[in-house]
């Protein structure tokens, strides 16, 4: 599957090296395991960078280039498990590699991850602030409706006003949808 994005970003089919990379690299921090698929030697390390098609791995421990790894990136929640190869090693630093199979659903994380990153999409985590930031503003803005109701019956009932005057309040509360009831007469 990644292999088809490298081909089709890519007419020579050839894997662009991390440097020299047409993909945008994206800030990105998530835990890394990376098994070797044949020595099943295991290390752990973190991202610093994320695109469509690899990332870099901080780690102090790296395994040598064309490594075939699996690959498990952690972040929050969610993770992205992919066949990856190593591009590039830097001993006592890191490595660069690059993601050459995974399933259509691990693929949708990654596109989801870049797309947050890019800017092309929010973030999870602000897609729920935002939905729970317009819920709690229309739970306040019907408790606003239910205390000026409340407000003008009372002043209509202890005669601080007109009755035609908090009649005129109630029916412009209405009009504006915020009216909850009809007006009670003491």
């Amino acid at each position: 599957m990644i292999e088809e994005l490298n081909n089709k970003n890519d007419s020579s089919g050839e894997t662009v090296p991390h440097e020299g990379s047409k993909y945008a690299r994206h800030p990105f921090t998530a835990t890394v395991e990376a098994v070797d698929f044949m020595s099943q030697t295991r290390i752990l390390g973190r991202t610093s960078d994320l695109n469509r098609v690899g990332c870099y791995v901080d780690t102090i421990s790296s395994f040598p280039t064309g490594s075939i790894l699996k690959l498990r990136l952690t972040k929050d929640v969610s993770s992205f498990e992919a066949q990856a190869e190593v591009v590039y090693s830097l001993v006592g630093m890191g490595m660069g590699v690059k993601f050459t199979y995974a399933s259509p659903e691990q693929l949708s994380v990654l596109e989801k991850w870049v797309e947050e990153l890019s800017g092309e999409s929010l973030p999870e985590q602000e897609m729920l602030r935002t939905s729970s930031q317009s819920l709690t503003q229309e739970g306040s803005a019907d408790e606003e409706s239910q205390v000026l109701n409340e407000l003008v019956r009372e002043l209509m009932r202890q005669r601080v006003l007109p009755d035609a005057k908090c009649e005129a309040m109630l029916e412009k509360l209405s009009r504006t949808g915020r009216a909850k009831c009809s007006p009670v007469y003491a």
